[in-house]
């Protein structure tokens, strides 16, 4: 017999019967209630109708018992050669089409569901699970919770409606099993529950929606695999291109341990004048105690190990600045940060405080948060809509699928500083941290913008040398040039005062330079700015792993990464990272040469006012008798 070919000739009807009643026989220990799979054998050969037969009882047995009772019906399967080539099944009434080209493989595999015969066996669950959905007591793709899950969420408008379609409705892309659940929410029940039903690892990869199903269904007979420990992240702290290279924590691969997370805190980034920054800016704060130190207050204090959950669009934007957020241009994907980094990104450079107010969740939900985190992490793409899909809007739906219940409380909003509101009066968010401000300080429950420790500087140098400002603003706002003769005139402490403002001006200033920088590159894509253009693209081409880490291990499994990939993602780390160093050196220095004559004046300006009044305190002291300040 040639089993892969189309020999009209067909079994006889006893061999037809003593092979339905074999696979009978095979399924009947298993649930008094089970699916009655009738193989239609028109055009079959018997040895393709035997292997049939194995197929329908190994995916019967593949089935959890309540699956079993609730599939209790007669179920007619054909092999159907008028199938697209990319389409493997079909349920539609009664009948379970496979397509026919499956058959071939099945047959050359020497056990149901194993090489070249798992297609077969994972196209029949698959139909399955369309029949399950589909029955009174199914009804999964229309079940809300798993519609948050799936990736089909919840949006922060008015009634909170869900975008269903597949172009917006599910940016959960990244690190899919198969791409033809993001379809619709009907085959991404069908498709998870085929691997739920065959993956040994499924419940390391999804555990939430592991979780779902075992709720609904059962555990699935397939064994489960141990899964990796904690929940592997790539850092997106700064790479270190200066001479912080050996402290700085980005691109390395880190892992959140829920046990080792003390508390979960609201962060807030205070608003500012910016249009797009003056509502604040929403993170989360995981405080993560030191190895070793047992969960308790005291982990508050070991800031070098708290992560910072931000919604971003890119690693080095501190918040949406343009006017692209408001149309969807800009992607919006979840980066862990180290805590130090969002403090000096926020209160040295952007002059904002941050408010850092705990939230009252339970250890369980903890773990689911940071679960859920992990997903969004490895798997989610999503859009920025200043309007619709922003920070705030982001932060929610993370805290309202990581931890369910949160779901009942009222706390869709559109703006950070709202959702802060709204989490204090719904009593999740303990508010009264915030009470005593020394105390909150002392006990990082706030983090004080460094604006009042410059204007205090600020008046020690204006009393000592009738500077004619009044705000440290407008002192840092005139130019470098419009400075030097006042430094020239500091006596020792203002010269002190006036050389930390400097480098404050110094910050702003490149911050402003970057700004600049990046809107000509999306103005213009780059024409403009010559070999720079060149060293850009390849620096966002080599830092997606970054933003997007599931680049790093494409083709290589899906959900959440295990030990295997993990390994293989440890592999050239270092590499990875001096790469980018050195990406990040070279754009620098062609970046300069782009700069207006002006702003260059500028630069050069304000590095020599820092090198002078280094020099000038070295003097001062000297005079002074007083030890020479290096």
């Amino acid at each position: 017999m040639n089993p892969g070919g189309r020999n009209p000739r067909r079994a006889g009807a006893g061999f037809r019967a003593l092979a339905l009643l074999a696979a009978l026989a095979c399924v009947a220990g298993h649930a008094q209630a089970s699916p009655r799979l009738r193989l239609d054998s028109a055009g079959l050969q018997p040895d393709e109708i035997a292997a049939s037969e194995r197929l329908l009882a190994e995916a019967v047995a593949r089935l959890t018992p309540a699956m079993r009772a609730t599939l209790d019906r007669d179920i007619r399967v054909q092999w159907s050669p008028r199938l697209d080539a990319q389409v493997h099944g079909r349920a539609t009434g009664d009948r379970l089409l496979l397509n026919r080209n499956l058959l071939a493989g099945l047959m050359a595999s020497p056990a149901v569901g194993e090489g070249d015969g798992r297609p077969a066996l994972a196209a029949l669950l698959h139909e399955l699970g369309h029949f399950l959905d589909r029955s009174a007591s199914g009804a999964m793709s229309r079940d809300p919770r798993l519609l948050d899950l799936a990736g089909w969420q919840i949006r922060a408008t008015p009634g909170l409606t869900r975008l269903m379609g597949r172009r917006r409705g599910n940016d959960f892309r990244e690190r899919s099993p198969d791409p033809y659940e993001l379809h619709n929410p009907r085959e991404y029940v069908a498709v998870n529950l085929e691997h739920f039903l065959l993956d040994a690892d499924y419940a390391c990869r999804r555990p939430a929606q592991y979780r779902y199903f075992t709720q609904r269904w059962g555990a699935p007979a397939v064994a489960s695999a141990a899964c990796a420990d904690g929940f592997a992240y790539v850092d997106a702290g700064d790479v270190g291109a200066g001479a912080d290279a050996a402290s700085a924590t980005g691109g390395r691969l880190g892992t959140l341990d829920p046990e080792r997370i003390y508390q979960v805190d609201y962060l807030l980034a205070e608003g500012n004048d910016a249009m797009m920054s003056r509502w604040g800016h929403s993170m989360l704060r995981l405080v993560i105690c030191a190895p070793g130190r047992p969960l308790g207050p005291d982990c508050r204090l070991d800031l070098e190990h708290h992560r910072v959950l931000s919604f971003r669009a890119f690693v080095g934007d501190l918040q949406i600045s343009s006017w692209r957020g408001l149309t969807g241009r800009y992607p919006s994907r979840l980066f862990v940060l180290p805590l130090d980094q969002v403090i000096d990104e926020y209160t040295k450079i952007e002059l904002r405080g941050l408010q850092s107010v705990p939230l009252r969740l339970e250890r369980s939900e903890i773990a689911t948060l940071v679960e859920r985190a992990a997903q969004l992490h490895w798997s989610y793409d999503g859009h920025y809509f200043f309007l619709g899909n922003n920070c705030a809007v982001e932060t929610y739906k993370l805290l309202r699928d990581g931890a369910p219940r949160l779901g009942d409380a009222d706390l869709g909003g559109i703006t950070p500083t709202g959702l802060a509101r709204r989490l204090q009066r719904a009593g999740i968010a303990d508010g009264t941290v915030l009470a005593d401000p020394a105390r909150a300080l002392r006990e990082g429950y706030r983090f004080d913008s460094l604006r009042e420790r410059f204007q205090g500087l600020f008046e020690v140098a204006r009393a000592r040398t009738d500077l004619p400002q009044r705000e440290v603003e407008e002192w840092l706002a005139t130019s470098p040039q419009q400075r030097r003769p006042w430094l020239e005139r500091a006596d020792l402490k203002a010269a002190a005062a006036l050389l930390v403002l400097e480098q404050a001006a110094r910050r702003q200033q490149e911050s402003r330079f970057r700004e600049a920088f990046k809107r000509r590159y999306l103005q213009s894509g780059g024409d403009e700015l010559g070999a720079a253009a060149g060293t850009l693209r390849t620096l966002l081409r080599e830092t997606a792993w970054m933003s997007r880490p599931a680049d790093l291990l494409e083709g290589a499994g899906y959900g959440l990464p295990q030990a295997e990939e993990r390994t293989a993602l440890q592999a050239g780390s270092a590499a990875r990272r001096e790469r980018l160093r050195d990406l990040e050196r070279q754009l620098d220095q062609q970046a300069r040469s782009l700069l207006s004559p002006a702003q260059a004046r500028d630069r050069e300006a304000v590095d020599a006012n820092i090198a002078w009044l280094g020099a000038h305190l070295r003097e001062l002291h000297r005079q002074a008798g007083g030890l020479q300040l290096n």
